[in-house]
């Protein structure tokens, strides 16, 4: 049975982190050979090599890429257990980090972490990638949420939970003077449209009711990105259909309109997390302020 020896793995990150032993050592403050024998060590208990020789350098072997994803999450879970015990005596601020979906609206992130943005006592991180990244960050212990606006598939061995946060309604948005009373069939039938991509599940959804409806429509644009939508809609004399809460701004200011509300379409959206942990408090609590707020809005 191999029994893991922490400080061989302590080395050998240093070592998979700075990429050569020379550099590890230095922040170690232990000689060059101190490392390399460290190294060895694990690389014998575990039975195979974590690096290998290439020139002067050093590269991880498939088993080492392993074992380096998996002491990230080591010792990141006990910087987060040095941080739990010694920053609430001090006052150091709590880190709390949150990746989101690229497409995802700007206005809802902002709504969702707006209850944080006066706290003096937080440090905030958002990320944007693909949504398979930011689940291998978050189940790598990096992220601590991942806001989305659908629930990905979960592989049989995931561990995330999802959190429904909000459902906000779907509508054909465009200038004042498009308003003038005529029907969803006039309306897709005569202005020209600004819709989401195919990957979205808005657009789906939309694809569903002109077939349902048998129109074709005049496609104007795809959008991918919320924000881009966004400025397309802003600059463009047809319709675009996008939720309102992307555009909330501009119909308060009276630049844009919702020319007619689409009930059979809604945008969910999602907090995706990993099973509740201590140190998760502050996040847990933004969750069911985010619920709570959806229910208010949908009660009103």
């Amino acid at each position: 049975m191999i029994e893991l020896n922490y400080q061989h793995l302590r080395y050998f990150w240093a070592v998979a982190r700075e990429g050569n032993l020379t550099r590890a050592a230095e922040l170690l403050h232990v000689s060059q050979s101190a490392v390399s024998v460290q190294v060895k060590k694990l690389e014998q208990s575990l039975g195979q090599q974590l690096f290998e020789r290439r020139g002067r350098g050093l590269v991880l072997t498939d088993l080492g890429r392993v074992a380096l994803d998996y002491a990230d999450s080591i010792f990141q879970i006990g910087d987060e257990l040095v941080r739990h015990v010694t920053e609430p005596g001090e006052g150091a601020p709590q880190l709390l980090r949150v990746g989101a979906q690229p497409t995802l609206s700007r206005n809802f992130q902002v709504g969702f972490l707006g209850p944080l943005m006066q706290r003096g006592d937080l440090k905030l991180s958002v990320q944007s990638a693909a949504v398979a990244d930011l689940l291998e960050r978050l189940e790598g212990r990096k992220l601590d949420v991942v806001l989305t606006n659908f629930v990905p598939a979960r592989r049989s061995d995931g561990e995330w939970v999802a959190h429904l946060l909000d459902q906000q309604r779907v509508g054909l948005i465009g200038r004042p003077a498009l308003a003038r009373g005529r029907s969803l069939e006039e309306l897709l039938r005569e202005e020209d449209l600004v819709v989401p991509s195919r990957e979205s599940g808005i657009r789906l959804r939309f694809d569903a009711l002109t077939e349902r409806l048998g129109i074709q429509v005049r496609l104007f644009a795809e959008v991918d990105d919320m924000a881009m939508l966004r400025l397309v809609a802003r600059a463009h004399p047809g319709l675009a259909l996008i939720p309102p809460i992307v555009v909330k701004d501009e119909i308060a200011s009276g630049q844009l309109t919702e020319v007619l509300q689409l009930p059979e379409l809604e945008e969910s959206f999602y907090a995706l997390t990993l099973p509740r942990r201590r140190e998760q408090r502050l996040l847990f609590e933004l969750i069911a302020g985010a619920r709570a707020a959806s229910r208010r809005a949908s009660a009103s």
